[in-house]
């Protein structure tokens, strides 16, 4: 769980929003190749309505309710998502033959307010692509799964157009089953935001296969 941001927005959550997730993003994904040979992933995290509004009212900003931010009220909120924890690995896991591939650091970030809503943006460099023939897993989730992520398709491709995707949807059922079974007797909707709950996150998340014509 990413702790600076939708901590702001989850200190100012009412009591009665407990059921995990408490956070709902639908996250488009860009898979860009460069003409270098470079290979990144691009999120946009478009936020929901009710975080958004959490969000603006914990910091303050767009107090007038006119849906713009100041330069003023952008800074702070620059502030805000450039100070990401230590700990917090972007809620992004890419792979090739299940081997995990070492993310470089985010690059382009940038928060903006559009209608409302909150759509923040960057990108992950891959500096280490494992076995070049093979195709990319891709998945976007929260561990903890206080962050729900909804992918947007179609999932894009940029830089090339001999690759073809394909979304392996999650088994929401069973994902749901195995959170209950580690929760034991404790109801899923009456988890609040700091009661613990399970790392199955990765559970309910999609995967995004990659696959090209010629070498990554």
């Amino acid at each position: 769980m990413r702790t600076v941001l939708p901590l702001a927005a989850c200190m100012v959550m009412p009591v009665n929003l407990a059921a995990h997730p408490h956070v709902f993003v639908e996250a488009q994904v860009t898979v860009v190749f460069d003409v270098s040979g470079g290979v990144g992933i691009k999120l946009d995290w478009f936020y929901d309505d009710l975080f958004s509004l959490l969000v603006t009212t914990d910091l303050g900003i767009d107090m007038d309710g006119d849906l713009m931010l100041t330069a003023e009220e952008q800074t702070i909120l620059d502030t805000q998502i450039t100070a990401w924890p230590p700990d917090y690995a972007g809620d992004l896991d890419v792979r090739q033959g299940g081997e995990v591939l070492i993310l470089g650091d985010r690059q382009d970030h940038a928060m903006r307010y559009e209608n409302g809503l909150f759509h923040e943006a960057h990108m992950r460099p891959l500096p280490q692509i494992k076995d070049p023939d093979a195709p990319l897993q891709i998945r976007v989730f929260d561990p903890t799964f206080y962050t729900a992520y909804d992918l947007k398709a179609p999932v894009l491709i940029e830089g090339r157009d001999d690759c073809s995707v394909d979304i392996l949807r999650a088994d929401l059922d069973a994902a749901y089953a195995l959170a209950e079974s580690l929760m034991g007797d404790v109801a899923l909707d009456a988890v609040g935001p700091d009661d613990y709950f399970p790392q199955v996150g990765d559970a309910f998340a999609d995967t995004i296969v990659v696959t090209c014509a010629g070498p990554l």
